[in-house]
């Protein structure tokens, strides 16, 4: 039986030594207090899971699972198979939250009688400084307008999962767009997801990023439009094109 006023929140670690105690800090600084934290250690090879176990040892909301290192798909499913809250985020070891993030986005959802919901995110860099602008999202989306722009960010997004059935990470995508093909799934349940445009989620990137990891995804979001939705291939490059020029624009500015 879910308790129906706790969060779940999951966090694969995988040598997040660095930015982890601060990602739990904004969980600790949370104005809502019914959550649970399950950091899954991933097989990390440096101190991260010491300095959870610090942390759990003054709080039992927070939570270490251990796992050989099986990548963040199934971190998250590990961490799902545990939860004990009827709400879920997913919030990676080295992104953060404002302290208000929880109540805000569960007053939201309710307002909307939402089963899904996001909110705006703040771009930083490694030491927590704004980068970019905002990522501002849209104030509703349905299924059509996440194949085209994937406005549900992880560490933004909230489920209902007492709404919602098979929330699970395809482990076989290999962590790359096993949350695309998550959110998929999840708003062919809901006729839409909802986007709070309060800017209430820090996201950290390097300068690196966001080229790289762009190029590395194209062919599996591709794959994930061709094999997983069966959208045929022309279907499939037509939202690939979309994607992309819109993941072009929220980077440049």
């Amino acid at each position: 039986m879910k308790n129906d006023k706790l969060v779940s929140i999951i966090t694969p670690l995988y040598n997040s030594e660095r930015f982890v105690g601060q990602t739990i800090e904004s969980v600790l600084a949370q104005t809502y207090p019914h959550w649970e934290m399950i950091v899954i250690n991933d097989g990390s090879k440096d101190n991260g899971p010491d300095i959870v176990r610090q942390y759990a040892a003054k709080d039992k909301r927070i939570k270490l699972l251990e796992q050989p290192n099986a990548g963040c798909a199934a971190a998250r499913n590990h961490g799902l198979r545990e939860a004990q809250g009827r709400y879920y985020c997913f919030l990676d070891s080295d992104d953060y939250w404002d302290p208000e993030f929880l109540e805000e986005q569960l007053r939201f959802m309710a307002e909307k009688k939402a089963a899904i919901v996001t909110c705006s995110v703040r771009r930083v860099d490694e030491n927590g400084v704004a980068i970019l602008s905002p990522q501002i999202v849209p104030k509703r989306m349905t299924y059509y307008d996440i194949l085209k722009s994937c406005n549900l960010p992880c560490l933004a997004t909230v489920i209902d999962s007492s709404r919602l059935h098979d929330i699970r990470f395809r482990e076989e995508l290999r962590n790359l767009r096993d949350d695309y093909a998550l959110w998929l799934s999840l708003m062919k349940q809901t006729d839409y997801a909802y986007g709070n445009q309060q800017v209430l989620a820090n996201y950290r990137i390097s300068s690196t990023q966001v080229t790289g990891n762009k190029r590395k995804v194209i062919i599996p979001q591709f794959m994930v439009n061709y094999k997983v939705e069966k959208l045929g291939f022309c279907r499939s490059l037509y939202y690939l094109v979309h994607w992309a020029w819109n993941g072009y624009k929220k980077y440049r500015k």
